[in-house]
């Protein structure tokens, strides 16, 4: 899993160095953001949770595979758009994630069924999240062939950025940031129980409506951005702002989701034409993914590094990846608001400023040696 955490940063700093200096297209610098790094660690943690939400074992070798095969197919992805390999290999990279993500599914779903008593309900959300994912894949085929209707890469990038990896967040959050700080929240599963019915047509809405319908955008992204700001408001009540600025992964982690329900208000800047479609996608990863990532990470990386019971050695780890995450919550935000208002060079230099901190922590914290076992 930590191997998955490292191609992910890694991908962000690709995606920026190739994409400004144009040895890649915007679009083949976003797939090695979204393909190579973002899909295949979103595997990797819904791997993680997903024993942990059924009380289950450990997923088996063949299992824990499969984010790798989703990388494999990431990068012939990517290649792909380039124009590296032929365009016709879209078609069966696309077919064979869409048959991990069924995989998945029905991985989840069975362990779900075998647990003792109700399992959490944040396994839902991530059934949800893979069935968004399958949508999105399903007008891969159409698209690189050239017979689908040029609104349906609008259909596939809602459904991956608001589908696939904003369902995923919204099923994480609850659990992780209470983690992150230590405190219990008893109202993450019920929020999760319920909060689910809205954001599955929250996203529907969003996605047919970018693609047909602009309207319709906006009810979506009205579902979305009160689930957003009604958990944030739900975490300052519970835990304080004061507790989550303290913590550099939880400071990380709000940051994420303020941003998440920002750029939705920012979404009818674009469904009205008044925002480009590119300032917005790298608004939704420096001002979403970036912080997301960072602070999941830094919270995940020493339990994936040093498994089994907390030790001195990963308290010592997670210290130090959280240095800079105080600072990080700022400059991602920041990064992707100058993204979305058309200021592409300073979002890109304040994206690298966040990226150089988080290097930092993390060539820091590898310095810790494991226990000795």
């Amino acid at each position: 899993m930590s191997l998955l955490g490292f191609s992910a940063f890694l991908s962000f700093v690709l995606a920026l160095a190739l994409g400004a200096s144009q040895l890649l297209t915007p679009p083949a610098a976003l797939h090695v953001v979204f393909a190579v790094g973002i899909l295949p660690l979103i595997f990797g943690a819904m791997l993680h949770f997903v024993p942990v939400l059924t009380r289950s074992s450990a997923p088996s070798r063949g299992i824990s595979a499969l984010p790798f095969v989703a990388q494999a197919c990431g990068l012939v992805i990517v290649a792909a758009i380039q124009g590296l390999l032929p365009r016709a290999m879209l078609h069966p990279a696309a077919t064979v994630d869409l048959l991990l993500a069924l995989v998945l599914i029905f991985w989840m779903i069975r362990r779900a069924r075998r647990t003792v008593g109700a399992p959490h309900p944040g396994w839902r959300w991530y059934v949800a999240s893979l069935t968004m994912l399958v949508l999105a894949l399903l007008v891969v085929p159409p698209l690189a062939a050239g017979v689908a209707p040029a609104a349906m890469r609008l259909f596939h990038l809602h459904a991956n950025t608001a589908g696939f990896i904003g369902l995923a967040a919204l099923g994480t959050l609850p659990v992780l940031l209470p983690t992150a700080l230590g405190q219990p929240d008893p109202q993450a599963a019920p929020w999760l129980r319920r909060r689910l019915l809205i954001a599955v047509p929250g996203v529907l809405f969003l996605a047919v409506g970018a693609a047909f319908w602009w309207p319709l955008t906006l009810v979506g992204g009205a579902f979305l951005s009160v689930l957003a700001f009604g958990l944030l408001a739900h975490w300052w009540r519970v835990f304080g702002p004061a507790s989550m600025l303290a913590d550099g992964a939880a400071a990380s982690l709000a940051a994420a989701l303020a941003g998440y329900g920002l750029l939705l208000f920012a979404g009818v800047l674009h469904a009205v034409r008044l925002a480009s479609a590119e300032g917005m996608i790298f608004g939704f990863v420096a001002g979403f993914l970036l912080p997301l990532v960072s602070g999941a990470l830094s919270q995940l990386l020493p339990v994936w590094r040093m498994s089994g019971t907390v030790s001195p050695e990963r308290r010592e780890m997670r210290s130090r990846l959280v240095r800079f995450g105080r600072l990080r919550a700022m400059l991602f935000p920041a990064a992707g608001l100058a993204f979305v208002l058309g200021f592409p060079a300073a979002g890109a230099a304040t994206t690298f400023a966040g990226l150089v901190l988080f290097a930092a922590d993390v060539a820091f914290a590898l310095r810790v040696a494991a226990p000795a076992r």
